[in-house]
Order: structure tokens, then sequence, then C-alpha cells
């Protein structure tokens, strides 16, 4: 049956008395915390529960199962989590939204239903698919050394998850959506919320971005983590949005739960794998820099104030290739004259293929320590990684190279561990779309198929990642003039937060600072030449800097810094999680006057209580 999309629903305007929604995350990746289902639903009142299951690597191991069986391809760690809770979720009426679908939404939504037929319970299901254009895969631009396409998905918005709940269901399961819009459907459902309430989908949305990943909102990977402001992250509570009818939220997490909700922990979100300014997706353009993030209590942060946009006329499609195949070894080199070692293994090394890979790595990391006291503190590390596409040159052939020579080569040659028989990498290419070509279809309980309309109403972004430079009180930033006092050379991190990581082959960096004065020394410090300095692995590649001075906040993105993708594991650390970590950690003169000030919950909160008395 084929149905067409309905009637705009009511509009809500901020006026309305309709309660805010409740919306707590589970899941910010496959294979997060599997009891977290269960801590969600048992911690405390929710009106949904979301999951974010898919990520650039995670679309290539679906791609590699569907390979083995049509029947898979989608997370089956969220099918473990439904039969423990699925039975506590509907007596508690709380809806489960979830894009676990990944590539077979709809082979997830019928073996939802066989487990609910096992467990004597009768759940409402329903899906949303049209993401998969691998049928289309001709029709991308695709460079044509990417390797064999596996997966190609657009990335689609939140309304078709609002038509399944309009429906009625208890579960919708999605394939590829933006991240947020797990959290973003449920809030368009119960508001009623149009097309053109683009202040409130891009609030809900940046609500969304904050929890989408689940316990990094709560002080997980969080720069601060250790200064007193999270009293315990042995298991961090995962997060909630309380999200309001003008798209206004409250972050929070369920009372007694480890970790903490600060304006630290929320702004570091907020700057998590983004561009600019503009945070771009099929539903709206999100104005990060108009977001005012502010603590309104113990674990609960107000995100207030964010603008919207007209969505860009074109969505993303997420492309997996398998580019071939690849496989590494490491040496440790212990003492003296490592680089005099390294040069040794590489010439034996070279001298010992049958066949030299496509392409061939030698990566010295000097982890050593002169007169070191552990002979830990005295080693480096040379990875040796090849590519190719043939497995025998990457496999058989490297294994034997490395292993024939650790008797023939320098002084305490010692590998990590044995060489392994290699195996396929993917490559993650980017491709673009326009809306009104992306089939966006939701599968109703009944099974009736809704298309999802694009926007009508769009705006092309250009570079569209630039902010309005107006400051937290609205007004423009005046020029920084330094402060006369003393100035020390210390680490960056002694005043910056900071959170990096990964989208494709480009790297991000967003730093905050604690205060104005703050801020404005990091505008003036951190040029985009300063960073090419601090971080000499980017000085050659196209770095671009964002400012989100309503945040404190700027955001620095490094093209090419991870090569092909997460998939094909050019750098030690390929999602670049730690890249910020590094950042913050290179040294350069600081006024004595600056501080990164990181109040306590309890500070927060008792400022709070007493500015609201």
């Amino acid at each position: 049956m084929t149905g067409s999309t309905p009637p705009a629903p009511r509009r809500v305007g901020p006026e309305s008395t309709v309660p805010p929604l409740r919306v707590g995350n589970m899941s910010g990746f496959y294979g997060d915390r599997i009891s977290a289902m269960r801590e969600m639903l048992e911690g405390g009142e929710l009106d949904v529960l979301t999951g974010d299951y898919l990520a650039e690597l995670t679309m290539l191991i679906l791609g590699r199962d569907r390979l083995k069986s049509a029947e898979l391809g989608y997370a089956k760690t969220f099918l473990r989590q439904l039969e423990d809770c699925l039975g506590l979720a509907l007596e508690k009426n709380v809806k489960i939204v979830a894009n676990a679908g990944g590539l077979n939404p709809a082979g997830l939504a019928d073996a939802i239903r066989e487990l609910g037929t096992r467990l004597g319970l009768s759940p409402v299901v329903a899906h949303v698919e049209g993401d998969d254009l691998m049928s289309r895969v001709s029709d991308l631009d695709i460079p044509a050394d990417a390797g064999v396409p596996v997966t190609a998905n657009a990335y689609l918005g939140a309304f078709g998850i609002a038509r399944c709940l309009d429906a009625g269901a208890d579960i919708v399961v999605t394939g590829r959506v933006t991240d947020a819009s797990v959290i973003v459907g449920p809030a368009i459902s119960h508001f009623g919320w149009g097309r053109d309430d683009l202040d409130a989908l891009a609030g809900a949305t940046a609500a969304g971005h904050v929890i989408e990943c689940g316990t990094q909102a709560t002080g997980g990977n969080y720069a601060f983590f250790d200064r007193g402001e999270i009293a315990d992250l042995t298991r961090p509570g995962f997060p909630i949005a309380e999200i309001s009818a003008d798209g206004t939220s409250i972050i929070t997490k369920h009372a007694d739960t480890g970790g903490a909700v600060t304006v630290g922990t929320v702004t570091s979100q907020l700057l998590y794998e983004v561009t600019g300014a503009r945070y771009g997706g099929p539903d709206v353009v999100t104005r990060l820099d108009t977001a005012v993030v502010e603590q309104e209590g113990t674990d609960r942060v107000r995100i207030s104030g964010v603008l919207g946009e007209p969505a860009p006329p074109t969505t993303k499609v997420s492309v997996t290739c398998l580019g071939g195949f690849r496989n590494e070894v490491t040496f440790l080199l212990t003492g003296l004259d490592i680089s005099d070692k390294a040069a040794l293994v590489e010439r034996q090394f070279r001298a010992g293929l049958e066949r030299e890979p496509a392409q061939l790595d030698f990566r010295l990391h000097r982890t050593d320590h002169p007169d070191a006291d552990t002979q830990a503190a005295a080693t480096a590390m040379l990875t040796i990684v090849a590519w190719d596409a043939d497995p025998d040159v990457v496999g058989r052939a490297f294994s034997d190279a490395a292993v024939a020579m650790t008797l023939s080569s320098y002084p305490g040659a010692t590998p990590s561990g044995p060489p392994g028989r290699g195996g396929p990498y993917g490559v993650y290419i980017p491709a673009y779309l326009p809306q009104t070509e992306v089939p966006h279809v939701a599968v109703l309980p009944d099974g009736t198929r809704v298309d999802i309309e694009p926007p009508q109403r769009t705006q092309e972004m250009g570079d569209g990642h630039t902010s309005d430079g107006l400051g937290a009180d609205g007004a423009p930033l005046d020029a920084y003039v330094p402060p006369s006092g003393p100035v020390r050379r210390r680490p960056l991190g002694d005043v910056l937060g900071a959170r990096s990581g990964d989208k494709g082959g480009t790297a991000n960096i967003g730093l905050w600072a604690g205060d104005e004065e703050a801020y404005r020394w990091m505008l003036a410090t951190l040029t985009v030449d300063e960073v090419r300095r601090l971080l000499p692995e980017a000085a050659d590649l196209p770095i671009e800097r964002y400012e989100l001075p309503r945040l404190h906040a700027v955001n620095f993105v490094i093209d090419g810094l991870l090569g092909k993708g997460v998939a094909h594991g050019y750098r030690w650390d390929p999602q670049a999680k730690g890249l910020a970590e590094w950042l913050r950690s290179r040294h350069v003169d600081i006024p004595d006057s600056l501080t990164a000030p990181v109040p306590t919950t309890a500070d927060a909160a008792r400022a709070a209580a007493e500015e609201n008395a």
C-alpha cells in the first residue's frame, strides 16, 4: 500500500502548554554499553528512548555482513537489548527510536515483531527507509580509484520518524538518518512542528547533537575530567534532553548516575564533529553560533537561542568502498641509535619483499626517553603499514618479510606481536544528491508506505559556516587588548578545553574558553598559522577556522589529516579522538591572568540558585 504525506499537523508555538518531551539516549555507537537500555528505562521517567548505532566504519561492517547474508545488515546488539527490555519499555509506555536498522531496517522491524511474538508481547513497529542508494551508485561522483562500492546511504531527516510515531508506533527503526534525527523526530511528533518551524527544529537538533553520542555529554572524553567538575566518571550515566515547544532544551541525566552535566560537557559535545557555526542537515541548518549554554542547576544545562535557517537543497550520501587490503607490523626499538635502527629496518624490510605493495608506510613514533628508568620508557615504535589490491602482497609476503629479518636486524630486534594475515580496508567517500532525488519512506505499522516530501524551501549554504561574530551579549566583539601582566610558557590545556573528531578524511578540533578574556586571547593567539606550527602533521594541509563567540569557542577543520577515513587506518589515531589533547598539551606563552574556571557542579548549582532567588 502507498500513502501520501498527510496535511501539516497543528502548529505549537512557544506559548504552548504542551509539556516538554523527555528524550533519553542509550547508545552512541555500535558496541556501546549493552546494559544502557535497561539502565535508562529503570533509572527514571522518560517519554522516548533513542539510540545511535551508525558511523562511517559501522556502515562498512554492516555492508560486509550483508554480503554474507541478505537477512543481515542491522545492529544485532539492539535486538539483544530489546530481548531483555521490550516488556519493560511497553509497560512504561516509553517509545524507542533507533537507527539500528542500518542497511536493513525492514529486516530489523520484522525481527522485532518475531521477538515480540516469542516473548508473548505485541509491540507496534514501524520503520523508515529510502536512504539505501546502492542501486544508483553509478550516478554518484566517486573517484575511479576509490575501490568497489559496498554501501551508499543518504542522510535522511526526522519527518519520517515523526510520521511513524504519529501512526502509533512503539518502536521506530531507521537506516541512515542524521544522528540528531532520532531525537528530533519524536519532538516533531510531540509538538506538531512543520517544515517552517525552523528555530524549533534547530533547537531540537542542537539538543540531539549533544545527546546522540551518549556519555560524551555527561563527562566522557571530557578535557577537564580531573579538575573536580566531575565527581565520579567510573560509570557515567547516559544523557537526557528535555525539549520544549520552542526548541529550547535542558540537558540532564537520571539521578544517582555517574558523570556530570555541566556547561563544559555540553559545550564540548556541541563542538564535536562539526564544521563551523552553521550545522547543515536535511531538515534545517542549525545556527550553533546563536546557542546560549547556561547551567540551570546540578546536572541541568539549558540550551536556548538556537536559530534555524532553511536546509540546503542537497543531502550528503555516505559511500563506503572496499579499497583493497592492508596489513601492519610494529617493531620495538629500545635504547640508543633509534633513528639508525629504524633506517636499517626499512632497508631490510624492503629488500625482503617479493613485491612491494602499492603503498608502503614506515612511521617512527619517538615514545622513548633518554636515560629511562624502565625499558618501556626507553622504547620507540616503528610501524610498517602496507596497502595493495592483492591480498597476498600484504598478507603472506608482507608477514614473511617481517619474520625473516628478526634475527638479522638491529640489536634487540623485537616485533610487538607476530604480523597477521592482513585484511580488507574501506574508503569513505562523501557524495551529494538533490533532496528531491532521494526517497524518504515511512513504513507504518500496518504496512502503509508514506512518501515524505523534502522541504519545499531550501537555501544554498555556500561557504555558509561562518558566524555572525556577535558575543554572548549580542554585540560585536571589541578588539583584543593583551593584559599587561606577566606571561608564562605553559600548556594550552591549562586555560582551554577541546574536543576533536572525524568526518571521513577530515578532522575537527573545537576549543572553548571559560570566560570572555580567555576567549579573546584564544582568538588572537590560535590563528591557522599557529595551529600549523603547533601541529606539524597538519602543516601542509588545508585548515579553516570558524568562530562561535557566544560559546567562547573556535573550531578548526583540517582537511585530509585522516587520509581516506577511519577504515583506511592511515594514522596512529585514525578517528582523531586524541588530536585535541595533543593540541592542548602544546606549550605557548599564556598570561598569568588567564585561568580555566571549572566550577564544581555544586558551585554551579549554588550560583544558579542565588541568581534565581
